[in-house]
């Protein structure tokens, strides 16, 4: 049976504690008792842990053997902001899928309210990719950037590769590119509602974003980041086996 998974709030070397609604939800909903095995990550690590004790206000484990885990993928989403609740849900199923970064982009047809309110969202954004992160069975947490204008993005590290989601692109599919692509590391980039403005899109002509379709059916934004995501999550896996198949 497979454990489930948790995030250490506080650790030491070879103990680790869940405080807060952590703790609450497995001793109140759980009805955790000592000596229940589950998987902690704390430090970053995946360990096996063995409760010692538990209330409503902490749960303590004593830290066991590490337990081998896969890192994010190299994968970075530029996801324009817009309506909360299905932003919400895309970083849920973008952690789902080891995003390991999710940049929230305040663009220029982002609705001017959403994007006076994102600042103060990020941290409900943080909480939620947290969750995801352990029902997902993930060791780390996927960074949620504060919300940036598109033109104070900096450039990535070399040989990343930078694909923007454009519905004005019509020959080169997100597949095509990527048969012709052997990068370590991508980034992606969504539009918000109403795709992205001219002057958006010379800006990433600038800065060398290669510009690829989805097909021609139009998505909703959070339905293309899962749907890229999926893709590039797979072409990702493929390269990574390849590489430690070739290391070994």
């Amino acid at each position: 049976m497979t454990r489930r998974r948790w995030i250490a709030d506080t650790w030491t070397e070879d103990s680790a504690t869940l405080t807060g609604t952590q703790a609450a939800h497995l001793a109140r909903v759980l009805r955790v008792r000592v000596g229940q095995e589950f998987d902690i990550v704390a430090n970053g690590v995946a360990r096996r842990g063995v409760v010692e004790s538990a209330d409503a206000e902490c749960v303590r484990f004593r830290l066991l053997e590490a337990i081998a885990s896969e890192a994010a993928l190299p994968l970075t989403c530029l996801l324009s902001v817009f309506k909360f609740d299905r932003y919400e849900w895309a970083i849920e199923k973008l952690t789902e899928l080891g995003v390991a970064t999710i940049l929230p982009v305040l663009a220029q047809r982002t609705e001017k309210h959403l994007a006076q309110a994102a600042v103060a969202r990020v941290e409900r954004w943080r909480r939620i990719a947290r969750e995801a992160t352990q029902q997902a069975r993930r060791t780390d947490v996927p960074e949620i950037a504060d919300p940036v204008r598109l033109e104070n993005i900096t450039a990535p590290t070399l040989g990343t590769l930078q694909l923007l989601l454009s519905e004005v692109e019509e020959e080169r599919t997100l597949w095509s590119a990527l048969s012709s692509q052997n990068a370590p590391a991508a980034q992606i980039a969504i539009g918000p509602i109403g795709g992205w403005t001219d002057a958006e899109l010379q800006w990433f002509e600038r800065n060398q974003w290669l510009p690829v379709s989805l097909g021609p059916r139009i998505l909703r934004a959070e339905t293309a980041a899962i749907a890229t995501a999926s893709v590039l999550a797979a072409w990702l896996e493929q390269h990574r086996a390849a590489s430690n198949n070739h290391a070994s």
